[in-house]
C-alpha cells in the first residue's frame, strides 16, 4: 500500500495540492491576468520524486530548524548537542538534517472555517530526533482564504527544552512556467538591514544596513538586472544570486506585509505577510538543469525563487540573533500569508 497521500483542496479561484511526504505543497494553481490557471510552484508530478530526483527542498515543510545551525553543534541549557553536518560540503547543520520535517510522514487531513478551506497537518518529532532533545508536537494549517491567500500557520510544543524554527519552502515562479526564469519578476522588502555570511554560508553576527548596496529591496527592483549587476562580485559567493536573510521591519508577533513579489509576463503579484522577523530570499542559484519539471522543461538556475519566512540563521551560535528556543511552558505559534491579486 502507498503510504503518500495527497488532498486537493479549491477555494476562491485558488486551487492546491498537499502532499502527507514533508507537508509539500505539489501545486499552486492561480489565475493570471486573464483568469487562467497556472501552476506558480516548482515541483513534481509524482509524490515519490520529492524523494529520489530532488534535493532542493521543493515545496516543503522545513523543521526542527530552518537553514543553519554552523559546525552542526549549539548548547541549551548548559549541554552542548551535536547534530548532522548535513551540508557537508560547509560543515553545516541545514533545514532539520538528514531526515528532517521533509520527509516524513505528516498526518493529514481536510478541514474548513468560515472564510476558509485547507489541510491540518500533524507530526510528533520525538525526542532526540535528529538530536534535538525534546517530543516536539507540530501542527501545521495550508488555509485558503476567500480572498485568494495561501495562509501558513504553525504551532508547536515542546516537553523538554529544545529549538524550533520552522518555514515552507516554496519556490515560486508567477509566470507558472511560462518564463524559464524569475529574473524578470520584481522584488520588493520590507528591509532595512541583513546579515552577511561567510563563504561557509555562516552568519558573521553582523546586522548591515541596506542602503545603497545591492541588498536594497525597499522599492521594486527587477531580479535579473540586480543580480547580473553584481553577480561577479556582492552574489559570488552565493554561486551567482541572492541567498540572503533579510531582517524585517515588523515587530515579532505581529502579521504585516513584508515582501511584494510581481511577474510582468503574467501579470500575478504576491504579497507576503508574516509574524516572523527574517526573510530568506533564494534566488534557485544551485538549481543546475538536473530536475525536470512536470512538462519536462530543466529546472535551471533562478527557475523559482523562495521566500522563507524565519528567524535568523544559526541563532544559536550568534546569540544577540532572535531566540528559537522552545520551553515546555511555552507555545510555538507562528504564521505567513502569501496573498494573490485575482
Amino acid at each position: 500500500m502507498n503510504q503518500y497521500k495527497t488532498i486537493e483542496i479549491k477555494n476562491g479561484k485558488l486551487k492546491m495540492t498537499v502532499a502527507n511526504l514533508g507537508g509539500i505543497i505539489t501545486k499552486l494553481m492561480v489565475p493570471d491576468s486573464k483568469g487562467k490557471l497556472g501552476n506558480v510552484m516548482l515541483g513534481h508530478d509524482n509524490v515519490e520524486d520529492y524523494l529520489t530526483k530532488s534535493k532542493s527542498f521543493f515545496g516543503c515543510l522545513i523543521g526542527r530548524i530552518s537553514n543553519r545551525i554552523s559546525n552542526g553543534v549549539f548548547k541549551l541549557e548548559g549541554k552542548t548537542y551535536k547534530i548532522a553536518k548535513n551540508e557537508a560540503a560547509f560543515g553545516n547543520h541545514l533545514h532539520g538534517g538528514n531526515v528532517g520535517f521533509d520527509k516524513v510522514i505528516w498526518d493529514m487531513k481536510e478541514c474548513q472555517g468560515d472564510n476558509w478551506k485547507g489541510v491540518q497537518l500533524h507530526y510528533l518529532s520525538k525526542d532526540m530526533e535528529e538530536g534535538f532533545p525534546g517530543n516536539l508536537d507540530v501542527t501545521v494549517y495550508y488555509k485558503l482564504t476567500n480572498d485568494n491567500s495561501l495562509l501558513i500557520e504553525y504551532f508547536a510544543n515542546t516537553d523538554k527544552p529544545t529549538l524550533c524554527s520552522l518555514t515552507q519552502h516554496a519556490y515560486f515562479n508567477l509566470s507558472a512556467g511560462k518564463s524559464a526564469t524569475i529574473l524578470d519578476h520584481e522584488l520588493q522588502v520590507d528591509s532595512d538591514f541583513y546579515t552577511p555570511c561567510d563563504k561557509k554560508y555562516r552568519p558573521t553576527g553582523e546586522v548591515l544596513k541596506s542602503e545603497k548596496t545591492p541588498m536594497d529591496f525597499s522599492k521594486p527592483k527587477v531580479l535579473g538586472a540586480v543580480i547580473n549587476a553584481f553577480k561577479d562580485t556582492f552574489w559570488k559567493d552565493s554561486n551567482g544570486g541572492i541567498d540572503h536573510n533579510f531582517v524585517l521591519k515588523n515587530s515579532l508577533g505581529v502579521m504585516k506585509p513584508v515582501a511584494a513579489l510581481s511577474d510582468p509576463t503574467s501579470g500575478r503579484k504576491m504579497i507576503v505577510s508574516t509574524t516572523e522577523p527574517a526573510i530568506q530570499v533564494y534566488t534557485g542559484n544551485f538549481l543546475d538543469g538536473s530536475i525536470l519539471s512536470p512538462q519536462g522543461k530543466k529546472y535551471g538556475k533562478h527557475a523559482g525563487i523562495c521566500l522563507e519566512t524565519q528567524h535568523y540563521p544559526d541563532s544559536t551560535t550568534q546569540q544577540h540573533f532572535p531566540s528559537i528556543e522552545l520551553y515546555p511552558f511555552e507555545t510555538y505559534s507562528t504564521a505567513t500569508q502569501y496573498h494573490f491579486n485575482c
